[in-house]
């Protein structure tokens, strides 16, 4: 073809829509902040990760793995199906698992929603979500927070219509660390027509500690309710990316027709099945992760008066227009965090060296 030295706009080649779309923002690397910083390291707390390690065992499963890696994995996840079956009391048929449970969203939405069928959420929450939405072609419903940063139910039950095919109820929800409690979503379930799939997006339950937030497993009785969980945060397997989910049998199904084939992976899978049987383990990182988030709270609130309360690893400090101020004046001082413009900070919980010098940061960016 001959280049004639004209130059003409270029084809629009994807959707217009998705301008408007904010990337999903991943958490900064801390050797490129210490370089800029000329500091030995930099302290990530951004992406709410555990930082004790993988667990034991996970390493040497995953390397045995590698060693088959010129073959596909098992499609079927058959053995991890069956492992998380046991763990929770659930049928293996009611078991889907994917990419992290942000795949597994995604492919609810997929398996639930077509262009102009409503998909509701609370806001702010997990930032994925009107990215997921977007991209099925479904239309975003954001129903506020309430004053204390989390969901306001009754508010989502209202914004229901006969176009909504899916609500996500992040619990506790992904930036504020605020949990929904029995009672209130209880009520709301009650409310919810049963035509609707409610997925409740438990990828912090491990860290709850208060006895009247729920368990999204018990709800399993409801065939419209699905559960998301992953392996991502308490389980350390962030680098992995695996997730699953509960739900009524034909919905699982449903799921494992649209994810995309062999997402779990071979060294997922043996990454996985050797983190299941460090439960003892898991519990103990994640009581050391329940006390200093307790900790770390206290002190913020000296300096940050309404930080809520945290049933996550991570903390939420609701500084409004002052976020993008208060990450960059942290950065400064060599620690990284989450910055949502106009809306607030989160915090991932580290080890009490990088908390402590969180704090010291925090401190002096609000001085």
């Amino acid at each position: 073809m001959t280049d004639t030295g004209r130059h003409h706009p270029p084809l629009r080649l994807t959707r217009a829509d998705l301008d408007a779309l904010p990337n999903y923002v991943p958490g900064r690397s801390p050797a490129d902040l210490a370089r800029e910083l000329g500091l030995p390291e930099a302290i990530k707390l951004a992406s709410n990760e555990v930082p004790y390690g993988p667990l034991p065992g996970v390493v040497e499963a995953v390397t045995e793995a590698v060693a088959g890696s010129h073959r596909y994995p098992d499609m079927g996840v058959v053995a991890l199906r069956q492992a998380l079956a046991e763990r929770y009391g659930v049928d293996a048929d009611r078991i889907a698992t994917g990419c992290g449970s942000v795949a597994l969203a995604e492919h609810l939405v997929r398996a639930t929603c077509l262009p102009g069928d409503e998909l509701l959420y609370s806001w702010r929450s997990f930032e994925a979500y009107p990215i997921i939405a977007a991209t099925s072609g479904a239309t975003s419903v954001r129903v506020p927070n309430d004053a204390g940063h989390g969901h306001d139910l009754a508010s989502m039950a209202a914004a229901v219509t006969d176009r909504t095919r899916m609500i996500l109820v992040c619990n506790p929800n992904n930036p504020t660390g605020t949990a929904v409690r029995k009672a209130e979503l209880d009520c709301f379930l009650d409310a919810v027509p049963d035509d609707v799939l409610v997925v409740i997006d438990e990828a912090y339950r491990e860290f709850v500690t208060d006895a009247q937030v729920p368990d999204g497993l018990s709800y399993l009785d409801r065939p419209n309710v699905a559960v998301l969980r992953t392996l991502s945060k308490a389980w350390g397997l962030a680098g992995l990316r695996i997730g699953w989910l509960v739900a009524e049998p034909t919905v699982a199904a449903a799921v494992r027709k649209v994810v995309t084939p062999f997402s779990t992976s071979m060294a997922a899978q043996a990454g996985a099945l050797a983190a299941l049987a460090q439960a003892d383990e898991v519990e103990r990182r994640c009581a050391l992760v329940v006390a200093e988030r307790d900790r770390v709270t206290e002190a913020l609130r000296k300096f940050v008066p309404d930080v809520p309360d945290s049933q996550a690893n991570f903390v939420w400090l609701p500084l409004g227009e002052r976020a993008v101020e208060f990450g960059r004046a942290c950065e400064a001082r060599g620690v990284i965090v989450r910055p949502f413009p106009g809306d607030g900070v989160r915090v991932t919980i580290g080890t009490p060296a990088e908390n402590d010098a969180f704090l010291v940061a925090a401190e002096a960016a609000v001085a």
